[in-house]
């Protein structure tokens, strides 16, 4: 080795060295934990531990509950993600707009909900989404619109829980889009609007081009983040009701810590990750074809 290369592994190799036992070790005995039947019985006693290969990943796609938190958890995606990237592209389109003050204040007020605890916010909006003292029932009933049972209702209480995750999370995606608007040059809507481009159209040939990665990253993040939907229905529903809010991680959640069926979680985990995975490859694939990558 050169002496840069060896300079090089001497400043990487404290780095890597903590990914590897941090994180790559925990993955790998994790797999292996998802192979056996790994429960409260074989944590008392390992003799009780055996090796079930891919029973774990077979009992699960057995499972109705398993198949439920799985469309549960695609709902809260295919509906969560579209709504806080559009509304956080609202956002930075109107703070680009701004003055330097009023687009800091603004720039504040929205982000100022990322940095809140997710679990206190979430008690906070379980009272505002109360069926007779929550101040959301309040407005409506003074519209002349009856009550409307947020979280106790099947048909609601997912849309609920996306209406509060989007308000949450869309000011951390408000921030990057709004950076990659500002490097956008403003030679390019100067001449957009010579050409003759009104405002939708220099929005689509120039904005949306010269965002196309920033939107890549921000949907990456935001899908994968909302993949692991946990703390929300486990907050503000345990669940319910009749199940209709029971994520992926919350079941996962139930069968290693309150059913300690351990394996059965792990097995649970490497699903989620194949999925985010995949998906995440498929967003880079047609990205790459449209230039964005």
């Amino acid at each position: 080795m050169t002496r840069r290369a060896q300079t090089g592994w001497a400043f990487a190799g404290p780095a890597l060295a903590m990914l590897t036992i941090f994180f790559f070790v925990p993955v790998l005995l994790a797999f292996l934990l998802s192979l056996t039947d790994f429960d409260l019985y074989a944590l008392a006693d390992f003799s009780d531990l055996r090796f079930v290969g891919f029973g774990n990943y077979s009992e699960l796609f057995n499972t109705p509950l398993f198949w439920k938190a799985l469309s549960n958890t695609f709902y809260f995606v295919i509906v969560g993600v579209p709504l806080s990237i559009g509304l956080s592209l609202g956002a930075a389109l109107l703070l680009h707009g701004l003055t330097a003050k009023l687009a800091g204040f603004f720039r504040t007020a929205l982000f100022a909900p990322v940095v809140t605890t997710l679990v206190a916010v979430a008690v906070i909006w379980r009272y505002l989404l109360h069926t007779r003292y929550g101040m959301i029932n309040y407005g409506l009933e003074s519209l002349g619109i009856d009550p409307v049972d947020w979280l106790g209702d099947p048909d609601w209480a997912m849309p609920a829980i996306i209406f509060f995750a989007v308000w949450k999370n869309f000011g951390y995606n408000m921030v990057i889009l709004l950076a990659g608007l500002q490097t956008i040059p403003s030679d390019l809507y100067e001449a957009a609007r010579i050409d003759g481009a009104n405002r939708w159209q220099q929005f689509r040939h120039v904005t949306l081009p010269g965002l196309a990665p920033m939107l890549l990253l921000v949907s990456i993040l935001t899908m994968a983040g909302y993949f692991q939907l946990f703390a929300e229905p486990y907050v503000m529903t345990q669940g319910g009701p009749v199940e209709s809010t029971v994520s992926v991680l919350y079941f996962m959640y139930e069968q290693g810590f309150k059913w300690w069926n351990l394996g059965v979680a792990s097995a649970v985990a490497f699903i989620l990750f194949l999925i985010i995975f995949a998906l995440t490859l498929i967003q880079y694939h047609f990205a790459s074809k449209r230039g964005a990558a």
